[in-house]
This record gives C-alpha cells, structure tokens and sequence, in this order.
C-alpha cells in the first residue's frame, strides 16, 4: 500500500481544502467589517430559523452546523448571554434543553444576511459559470454522500 500521495492528489486536497477556508475567511472578515459577529452564528441563527418552532436541541444544532460539540455549547452560551437565544426544558426529556431563536436573534440574522450575500456572490458564485456550479454541487453532493454512507 502506498503511503504517498500523487501530484493530482495532493493539488485536489489542498486546493479543496484552502478555497474553502479562504472564501470562508473572506466571509467573516466581512461580517467583521460591518460590526458583525463571526459567520458560525449566522449558520447557528439560521438553523434555529428554519426549525420548527424555532428551537433545536444542542445535540441537532451540533450534527446541522460545522462545529463540535464543546463549540456548540460555548457559541450558545455566547449567544444566550446577548439575547439572541434563550435555553427553554425539554418536556420530553428533562435533561434535555431547547435552544430557541429570540425576535433579536432573528433581527441580527436578517442584518447580516446582506453582508453574506454579497460575500458568497461577490467571492465564489462570480467565479464560476452555471456548468461549473453544476459539477460543484455534482461533486459536494457525491462527497457528503459517501461521508453519510460511511456511517450506515
């Protein structure tokens, strides 16, 4: 078994891997510029959005959005501490906890939404034509796949 990488491979990994931090990066030095939280609240404000109710427990919150566990907890309490979230018993399970998204929570992702727009046109969706987003979400789409597959 070989334990070295081609040419072909290693370009594909690391370009993979650095477009993606750098256009995130490029995100949230916008959201910074215009006075705003860094993006992993905007996708944690979003998803408490598009739930139902509302509200998610932090355990969903972890599997929806990129961070791990401990970094859930932490961004909520941060979260909650400025009104965006409040933490309300879940009645099903008493050690459970509902994080629900405040009308100021709600508020402050509206805000930001034009911020992230621009970024995500003006960064990555003016880089590449239809085709090409085509074959992105192709191969995005084929990658998280055999990501899920892995754990069935």
């Amino acid at each position: 078994m070989r334990q070295k990488l081609s040419v072909i491979e290693t370009r594909a990994w690391i370009g993979f891997v650095k477009s993606q931090q750098s256009v995130l990066e490029i995100v949230d030095n916008k959201f910074k510029a215009g006075g705003f939280p860094p993006l992993s609240w905007y996708d944690l404000l979003l998803e408490l959005e598009k739930a139902k109710g509302g509200r998610l427990r932090q355990k969903e919150l972890g599997e929806l959005i990129l961070l791990s566990k401990y970094n859930v907890s932490r961004l909520l309490d941060r979260l909650e501490k400025q009104g965006f979230i409040k933490r309300e018993p879940c009645e099903e399970d008493t050690r459970g906890v509902f994080a629900v998204i405040t009308p100021k929570g709600k508020k402050l992702r509206n805000k930001m939404w034009p911020v992230y727009y621009g970024s995500i046109k003006e960064n990555f969706l003016s880089k590449f034509n239809e085709k090409e987003l085509k074959q992105i979400i192709w191969l995005s789409e084929r990658l998280v796949q055999f990501q899920i597959s892995r754990f069935e």
